[in-house]
């Protein structure tokens, strides 16, 4: 009976593909008829576009936002015996790819007000063990970089921005991603900026982190059939830089939509007790909007009876 109360999804991707769909469809046929699927000038011009949103110089493309953090960590030789910061409030990738590289996530709790990692409660986790932190600019809310940056410098820390759910949002301004050592992307379809199957990219302000990188995610390799180390194959294929750089276009308008759609919700959801909306930072936007709600179990048909009435 609860779950017929809501008959809005949370995200239609569909409708978004409708407002768009003579370029995609232009642009899929084009590579198509190309031969070029994988690599090339497609994904090449796509990383230029995308480092330039991102007002970084470098660009690494690769084929999903949890290699984009397991290649961060390979890059900044983190590994066995290595302790890594980040949230518990974040999906599995986040922590997975610290133990993937043979490391020890160490987690330290979230800000109630924003959901994102803690910063003041950082300084009491770093031990010697500690290489780096992972802030997760989760629901496209930014961290504290600011706080953030200056407890990674006084302790000789890497910073990797999760910025899977956050592209385009903005720390005292400047572009997520832009601010740590490397800022991690996810394209999945459901991201603010997703594409038609999975993708992700890496960005940062080092070419030689971006040197390594490249050789990392095509198997270790930077002259075909040379492999210097052990790598991955983590390459983004054509068709998706086609249909991502067609998006990008247009995601500070539809960030500008989320804005105003959390804007209404905030809005009618006050009026309904026992919820606590939460506070929308500068320069972020809500890629998901979660809220609190004090009695949710004990009253919960009755939760569902109030957010029916605001049409959600």
């Amino acid at each position: 009976m609860i779950q017929s109360v809501n008959t809005i999804p949370a995200f239609d991707i569909k409708q978004q593909y409708t407002t768009i769909e003579a370029e995609v469809s232009a642009a899929v046929l084009e590579v198509l008829a190309s031969g070029r699927y994988i690599g090339g000038p497609l994904v090449e011009g796509f990383e230029q576009q995308f480092a330039a949103y991102n007002t970084v110089t470098e660009c690494v493309a690769c084929n999903s936002g949890t290699d984009a953090l397991y290649l961060a960590l390979r890059v900044l030789e983190i590994g066995a015996g290595d302790e890594v910061i980040t949230t518990p409030f974040t999906f599995i990738a986040t922590s997975e790819v610290i133990s993937a590289v043979g490391a020890k996530p160490v987690f330290v709790d979230i800000d109630a007000t924003t959901f994102n990692l803690d910063v003041e409660q950082i300084a009491a986790a770093i031990t010697p063990k500690t290489k780096a932190i992972i802030p997760v600019h989760l629901f496209g809310q930014p961290v504290d970089m600011t706080s953030l940056m200056a407890i990674a410098q006084s302790h000789n820390l890497s910073i990797i921005e999760d910025c899977a759910q956050s592209t385009g949002a903005r720390w005292a301004d400047q572009k997520v991603g832009s601010i740590g050592h490397v800022g991690c992307f996810s394209f999945y379809p459901t991201k603010n900026l997703g594409g038609c199957g999975d993708g992700g990219a890496i960005t940062t302000n080092d070419p030689a982190i971006a040197t390594k990188l490249r050789i990392l995610r095509d198997h270790g390799s930077r002259i075909r059939y040379l492999h210097e180390e052990i790598g991955v194959n983590s390459r983004l294929d054509a068709l998706q830089a086609a249909i991502l750089q067609i998006k990008l276009r247009y995601l500070d308008i539809w960030n500008d939509r989320r804005r105003d759609i959390a804007n209404y919700y905030y809005q009618f959801l006050s009026q309904v007790p026992g919820i606590v909306p939460p506070q929308e930072l500068p320069g972020g936007y809500w890629g998901m909007e979660s809220i609190h709600y004090s009695h949710f179990r004990r009253r919960a048909k009755w939760f569902y009876r109030q957010i029916s009435r605001l049409g959600a």
